[in-house]
């Protein structure tokens, strides 16, 4: 079977002397200086500052959402997408924020700044857009919208990894911006996510927050957990970062490859013309629904495995309030991402971009090619 995705692994020399070194030390956690050494070279490589290493993807957003105090707060409510993963909305759920879903656009896919203003109530706290499949989000627009009101903005940038707006990172964006560094994700420490903050006060916050909430060892100023980056997951992450442009340029090949075979029958996500692009995902949308479920069908006939994302559209999902998402709803039914991982081969590319003009050319009564 050939899967959706694969963890990119690197070299296992090199993070096996990163691990001979964890155990010279013995310094396993808490702030090692591995997981300093990332903190600096990932602020380096993506352009940003204020940036803390976290356990998860899913921590980086509970985290933030508790550094701004958008939870904690009695019938708080954030303005979000029903177009995601469902981590976006049960992380605001589990801290206590109600999620209210607005529409996304048709074409991008990302939450529509014109759905937001509506939605707005004396309970709003934040709004919580995501740059879906990578693809930047119409950050002037929301942030406009957000100081007019008075709202935080956080952006769950888990696709965006080293995607740039204008010229500079769109990871600057917002009061803040959560990565996740799962396995699957184009850079990974195996688990682990971040979060990029605007000021640093809020950084500091942050970071007593994941450790416990210590100011020092005999200073407790904060509520706090454990979401703190292990020195092991921060030795995958240097050596994931180290090969960071092979991943990239195999996946772009890949992703290239499919458009040219698919440009004329599917459609394809209408990207920010001001954004840079990581190809961390191929999603195609297809006629219907009925041809989504040929299609995955045919798939698994040829041992391929594609995936829907994201569904069911969240709207649907008894987690918070939902302001029309008719649009969201269309689109989770007929997305699909195909396959697209570093190493995946050249023959295998053909194979998957032929199966889908093998369902597309089926279902338009041409026969199949």
């Amino acid at each position: 079977m050939i899967p959706v995705t694969k963890p990119y692994l690197p070299s296992r020399e090199k993070l096996d002397r990163y691990i001979d070194g964890i155990y010279e030390r013995a310094w396993l956690t808490n702030n090692g200086p591995l997981v300093q050494e990332l903190t600096q070279r990932l602020e380096a490589y993506l352009g940003v500052e204020n940036l803390l290493l976290v356990g998860n993807g899913t921590l980086a957003l509970q985290i933030a959402y508790r550094a701004l105090n958008v939870s904690g707060n009695e019938s708080s409510e954030a303005i979000t997408t029903p177009f995601t993963y469902i981590a976006t909305a049960s992380s605001l759920k589990w801290e206590g924020v109600e999620p209210v879903f607005v529409d996304i656009d048709p074409d991008t896919w990302c939450l529509d700044p014109a759905n937001i203003e509506v939605a707005i109530t004396s309970a709003t706290k934040a709004i919580v857009p995501v740059h879906v499949f990578g693809n930047a989000c119409d950050v002037e627009a929301i942030d406009t919208i957000a100081q007019r009101h008075g709202l935080k903005v956080i952006y769950d940038g888990a696709h965006a990894f080293g995607v740039t707006y204008k010229g500079n990172s769109l990871l600057s964006h917002g009061d803040a911006t959560t990565l996740s560094f799962h396995a699957t994700k184009l850079f990974h420490s195996i688990e682990g996510g971040a979060i990029i903050f605007k000021h640093k006060e809020d950084l500091e916050r942050a970071r007593r927050m994941t450790n416990f909430g210590l100011a020092s060892p005999e200073e407790i100023t904060d509520v706090g957990i454990n979401a703190k980056m292990s020195e092991f997951q921060a030795a995958m992450g240097l050596c994931v970062l180290d090969e960071i442009d092979v991943n990239l340029k195999g996946r772009e090949k890949i992703w290239h490859t499919y458009e040219e075979a698919l440009k004329d029958r599917v459609k394809l996500q209408h990207r920010n013309h001001f954004a840079s692009y990581n190809y961390a995902y191929f999603p195609m949308m297809l006629k219907d629904q009925r041809e989504l479920i040929s299609t995955l069908d045919h798939f698994r006939s040829k041992n391929i495995s594609a995936r829907r994302y994201f569904y069911p559209s969240l709207d649907v999902v008894s987690y918070g309030r939902a302001v029309d998402s008719t649009i969201s709803r269309d689109v989770s039914s007929r997305i699909i991402c195909l396959p697209i991982f570093h190493g995946l081969s050249e023959d295998d590319q053909r194979l998957i971009a032929a199966s889908v003009v093998d369902i597309s050319a089926s279902s338009l009564g041409e026969g199949v090619l």
